[in-house]
């Protein structure tokens, strides 16, 4: 009963946290990232993608990365040379890039967008989407 409480209480705070964390994080449209990723002179932007392996492989965004959310934590070190990069987070619906985008905050990346709509807004825009074996 103890471990039960325990871990109710440890999701509750993570959902908590990730609330507020996410009242934090700007927006960004499947417009606007098209037009950044397209401009002459684009500036550095990361796309990430925190669907499962397998949603990816399946279809994604153009050049994007993909870190399951459940792993952002533990594979921080891949991510961390762009904490100072416009970083784009999404994932199907949003649930989970907001897990996402609550430890990224935590660890300093300072230039988080969450794609609106996320990828299920990306297909309904009909934007172009890449494959694991184009």
């Amino acid at each position: 009963m103890k471990n039960i409480m325990l871990h109710s209480l440890l999701t509750l705070s993570l959902l908590f946290s990730v609330h507020i964390n996410a009242a934090d994080i700007k927006t960004m449209s499947a417009q606007q990232l098209l037009s950044i990723k397209n401009a002459p002179k684009a500036p550095p932007i990361v796309v990430l993608d925190v669907r499962s392996a397998e949603e990816f492989a399946d279809g994604h965004i153009e050049n994007a990365i993909n870190i399951p959310h459940d792993q952002i934590e533990n594979r921080l070190n891949e991510l961390s040379q762009y904490k100072n990069t416009l970083v784009v987070v999404h994932c199907r619906s949003g649930r989970r890039a907001q897990v996402a985008e609550s430890i990224l905050k935590a660890n300093d990346f300072s230039r988080l967008h969450h794609l609106k709509g996320d990828f299920i807004g990306w297909q309904a825009a009909q934007l172009p989407v890449t494959k694991q074996d184009d």
